[in-house]
């Protein structure tokens, strides 16, 4: 591993590293946005990246002080980065917020990592395995890595094709033939039927 860098302006809180394992990816730092140390979040999730809440760069905590932008695109300032030369710095570094400072999700939410690396099935036929959580225009998704290769699918996080979802079995149940993946019976052709190649008329 190689040694962490000083962050710039020295006024960053919590020089101890975190539990990695204790905390949430919240995005990663993106380019600046002007002059005062601000700068766009690249893959966020935005629901941890709040006003006063405080996310961890490299092992060192800081508290957001300002947040502007979209929830797809959401611009911050962290405490003690007040220039663009620090962003610069920073850029592409993750965003973490410990787990006991995440808010609490509604029923029928869950955070990535609880669904990345649970088995896709529909009854008995097993999907894949999902790689990730995507954030569509419309809704979230699953990144299904196929089983035996292939792929990968795209699973919409919507009633029509999830059926339950189940982290502590580590199980998401979907609806194949909502998705268009069922597997079809192979078709037969009788060679007598007329058009078929080599037929007398």
């Amino acid at each position: 591993m190689t040694e962490q860098p000083e962050r710039p302006g020295g006024a960053s809180r919590g020089a101890e590293p975190t539990d990695r394992a204790a905390s949430l990816t919240a995005g990663r730092i993106g380019r600046a946005h002007g002059l005062d140390g601000s700068f766009y979040v690249t893959r966020p999730e935005a629901r941890l990246l709040t006003l006063g809440a405080v996310v961890s760069v490299d092992g060192r905590e800081a508290e957001i002080v300002r947040r502007s932008g979209t929830e797809k695109r959401p611009i911050l300032r962290l405490e003690g980065v007040e220039s663009r030369e620090a962003v610069q710095v920073l850029r592409g570094r993750e965003l973490t917020v410990a787990r006991n400072d995440a808010p609490v999700l509604a029923e029928g939410e869950w955070w990535a990592h609880e669904l990345e690396g649970c088995a896709v099935v529909d009854g008995e036929h097993r999907l894949g395995t999902v790689s990730r959580m995507l954030v569509l225009p419309s809704c979230e998704a699953l990144e299904v890595a196929v089983e035996g290769g292939g792929g990968p699918v795209i699973v919409p996080m919507v009633k029509d094709a999830v059926r339950s979802v189940e982290p502590r079995r580590r199980l998401i149940e979907v609806n194949l033939d909502f998705l268009g993946l069922a597997e079809q019976p192979s078709s037969t052709h009788d060679p007598s039927e007329r058009g078929e190649r080599g037929e007398s008329s």
